[in-house]
């Protein structure tokens, strides 16, 4: 344990942004045209899922207005 380099905390953040650059070269950005694609996809699943939760709450209001009156 002794035998350990130490580390400056000046170098730990040099090496840090170094890493962060590299690692940002490596990414895939996607084309303009898979943004709108991937956008409209959940823009359908989120009406789709609101349509869904709405009618079935509205199921359940009609079964407990039965239930209750």
């Amino acid at each position: 344990m002794a035998d350990e380099k130490k580390v400056s905390f000046a170098a730990k953040i040099s090496r840090f942004f170094k890493d962060l650059r590299g690692e940002m070269k490596k990414i895939v950005w996607p084309s303009k045209k898979q943004i709108i694609n991937n956008t409209g996809v959940v823009i359908a699943v989120v009406v789709a899922t609101s349509i869904a939760v709405g009618g079935f709450d509205y199921l359940l209001n009609l079964l407990i207005g039965l239930f209750v009156s």
